[in-house]
């Protein structure tokens, strides 16, 4: 998967975090309250994707997700102290470890997922009708 492939991926994992967040806590307000509780995180994950693109390390493994994925928490609470939402400790684990086990998670998986396409791949090209 390419570069683009892996932000889309962490982007999704963020808004299913504030959605999900959102929707179980009914803080109501609809898109708004929706965008107020994300922005924070989304400025995170920017952040983490330029921190760790200037290093040139590879952001597919699962070591990159380790890093964007504390960098995202870590700047998104940052903002939400900054601008007035406040924090709670549980919050910020429930954070860390929501988007850690997506944006590490699939980072995990998605060499074997290559590797079992390449072998279906290469197992098809032998079969010549």
């Amino acid at each position: 998967m390419k570069g683009r492939g892996w932000l889309l991926l962490d982007v999704v994992a963020v808004l299913a975090f504030v959605g999900i967040g959102v929707s179980v806590h009914a803080h109501g307000g609809g898109p708004v309250r929706w965008a107020s509780v994300a922005w924070p995180f989304l400025v995170g994950l920017g952040v983490a994707w330029a921190a760790v693109g200037a290093t040139r390390r590879p952001l597919s493994t699962p070591q990159g997700g380790v890093v964007v994925t504390v960098v995202t928490v870590g700047v998104g609470m940052t903002l939400r102290v900054v601008s007035g939402q406040g924090t709670a400790v549980a919050f910020a684990v429930v954070a860390l470890c929501f988007l850690g086990a997506a944006m590490v998670g699939w980072r995990s998986v998605a060499p074997t997922a290559d590797r079992v396409r390449r072998f279906h791949r290469i197992r098809s090209a032998g079969r010549t009708s």
